[in-house]
């Protein structure tokens, strides 16, 4: 094949890494199918085009990819670690284990590769085997608290609970933030009814791991055992932010309101019940004495029948049946359902019995409708792991800045950063009309449809024809260059950005936009690139922010974008110095906050750093705090 191709070729496949990283996976699946199309016998398009359909969640198709990329690589790690991961989200946990048993055949010490064999095991009730496998991880990692978290979690499910708590307390003792010890632990607590040091375990898990449900579920039964039901409402509340068709927080919260007083709030809670389980007979039960409560008395008597006709014998429905039909006239029916109720305790043979506080999800006796509800068994949430759970930019360190701003068609709103970065030539650009669509100036870009996509490849081949007849044409080639960086095509979004800028001397947003496709293509390849084209790569961009910053000094978002690829080339006193230049410029601005607090905890100055990050949350960026939690205990274990 000539070399034309070959440079092609991986000039596409560049291309197409490049959507993956940014999220535009339709037109990366796009870019892989043109690289197999030509050279069927690379496994690397492959895998690629396996993690974007993973992404897609298309499991299946990515695991065939995952398996042609195996076929033709049979020893690469990441190609079994992927197709593991699609049968895992398709419940084919055997075959998942073979995967990641072959890829510790190549690295015997892939850490993630154990930890998801275990997780294997544990599905498949494998709990000696799994038992067994936690045993080989911790003499290779015998301090970290996981294992024994994980050990803990074997042993329950082997019906061990004295053996689970004690793994679990060697957990804490390693890691006295370890959530998920701290959630085992208040399990273990509220067995023994001690629930103020249940309440406490949680709130100590809670604060770990702040988005899982689950604990605020637990929390609230705790609380509710303490008389406190407002504080137990609350965590219901908490939980349905985050769950909102969570079964257990809409059918106890709505007990807690009708225990208070809040009888339509209640209502709509068990209305959502039924709505889930439209035979949950004794949440109908609840609905009919709110429905008495409030002067629903047809509804009221509807759903009290609806529950006698399924119990029989269940002689609180008659009684309370019976008063509803006096206050509507319905004496004869009411006498009828009295006289029900007076034979039965003629007939009754044992003693009151008494009622209980909760019941367990399963259990379905009409007499303890009044009981709060928990989950039948204490079940751990597997969180398999992977470089390739989260987004594909994820998998760098999370001691990085926030993202640089760029220029784009397309952002998202953020819900924590409201920040909004200004840009005077950029308003004016827009003000002309001379691109199709508002342009936007973010850190917060936005994945494209397909259809998107296929507009601005088709935009930019008409552009083409366009700048034959006008070459050198500014407007032209900055709407060809945008249309290029849109695509992934950043080798030719520069070409036109250096066209433009040699045509018509230095240009603010010139310069930016071949700045941001330089940082972009650079951090799509820093795992593969050589140390000397990412040196070379890192100041080209920073030449290219300083350039646009000179001929607008006072524009914050510049400075900021400097230090973030000061950080990148491991200069973090430059950083430092270029973060604390933007909040000169502008003292509320979060992201500079945060990235300064990077550069100070990479450069060795952790208090510093956490004393940024800490204004950089009290401003609104909330992930400052998960980096506060970590290198707060770092600091503390200093001498």
């Amino acid at each position: 094949m000539p070399l034309s191709a070959q440079i092609n070729t991986d000039r596409v496949l560049l291309m197409g890494r490049n959507a993956l990283y940014y999220e535009d996976y339709v037109l990366a699946i796009q870019r892989f199918n043109m690289v197999i199309n030509v050279k069927p016998w690379l496994g690397e398009p492959y895998f690629y085009r396996a993690l974007a359909k993973f992404y897609l969640e298309d499991y299946q198709g990515a695991e065939i990819d995952a398996g042609h990329a195996v076929e033709r690589n049979p020893y690469a790690l990441n190609h079994y670690v992927l197709r593991a991961l699609c049968r895992i989200n398709q419940n084919r946990y055997a075959l998942a284990e073979e995967d990641y048993r072959k890829a510790i055949s190549i690295n015997p010490l892939d850490h993630n590769s154990w930890h998801n064999i275990v997780l294997c095991q544990i599905e498949l009730k494998e709990y000696a085997r799994a038992d067994s496998s936690l045993d080989v991880m911790l003499r290779h990692w015998g301090k970290e608290p996981e294992q024994y978290t994980m050990k803990a979690q074997v042993a329950l499910l082997r019906a061990d609970t004295v053996q689970a708590e004690k793994w679990a307390d060697r957990a804490l003792e390693l890691d006295e933030y370890d959530g998920k010890a701290w959630s085992m632990k208040a399990m273990f607590q509220g067995n023994r009814k001690e629930y103020k040091e249940a309440e406490a375990s949680l709130d100590k898990a809670i604060v770990q791991l702040p988005r899982m449900a689950g604990l605020y579920v637990n929390r609230a039964l705790a609380r509710y055992n303490q008389d406190n039901l407002r504080g137990a409402m609350s965590d219901y509340d908490a939980c349905l932010d985050l769950e909102p068709r969570n079964y257990l927080a809409h059918y106890n919260r709505g007990l807690l309101r009708a225990n208070v007083g809040e009888d339509n709030l209640a209502i709509e809670d068990f209305n959502f019940v039924l709505e889930l389980e439209p035979d949950n007979t004794i949440a109908l039960y609840n609905r009919a004495l709110l429905l008495d409560n409030i002067g629903d008395y047809k509804g009221a008597i509807r759903d009290i029948s609806a529950v006698i006709k399924d119990y029989p014998e269940f002689w609180d429905g008659y009684r309370q049946r019976a008063a509803i039909k006096r206050k509507i006239g319905d004496v004869n029916g009411a006498e009828r359902d009295e006289f029900k109720v007076l034979q039965a305790r003629l007939d009754a043979a044992q003693g009151k019995k008494h009622p209980v506080r909760t019941r367990k999800k399963s259990e379905h006796n009409i007499e303890d409708y009044a009981a709060l509800v928990e989950e039948d068994e204490h079940e751990e949430e597997n969180e398999y792991v992977s470089e390739y759970r989260g987004k594909v930019q994820n998998r760098q360190t999370e001691l990085q800045p926030e993202p640089i701003y760029s220029l784009t068609y397309y952002r998202k709103e953020s819900e924590t950063n409201t920040y909004v970065a200004y840009l005077p030539d950029l308003e004016r650009l827009n003000a002309g009309q001379t691109l199709p669509r508002q342009l936007f100036l973010t850190d917060n870009e936005a994945p494209m449809t397909e259809k998107q996509t296929e507009a601005h490849q088709a935009s930019a081949l008409a552009l083409t024809e366009e700048l034959e007849q006008k070459p050198g044409d500014k407007d032209l080639l900055m709407r060809r260059a945008l249309d290029y960086y849109h695509i992934r095509d950043f080798e030719n979004a520069v070409s036109d950005m250096n066209a433009l800028i040699q045509e018509h001397g230095p240009d603010a947003l010139a310069l930016i936009l071949r700045a941001q496709c330089r940082f972009a293509q650079l951090e799509v390849s820093r795992t593969t690139a050589s140390a000397s084209d990412l040196r070379l790569g890192y100041l080209m961009a920073v030449q290219d922010f300083s350039k646009a910053s000179d001929l607008m000094p006072d524009v914050p978002f510049l400075h900021y974008n400097i230090g973030c690829v000061q950080v990148q080339q491991a200069d973090y006193m430059a950083a430092q110095k270029s973060f604390s230049r933007a909040l000169e410029l502008d003292p509320h601005f979060p992201s500079a906050y945060y990235g300064r607090g990077v550069a100070y905890i990479l450069g060795g100055q952790t208090e510093q750093g956490l004393s940024d990050l800490s204004q950089a949350g009290e401003l609104g960026l909330y992930t400052a705090y998960n980096l506060i939690k970590k290198y707060s205990k770092q600091l503390a274990k200093k001498p």
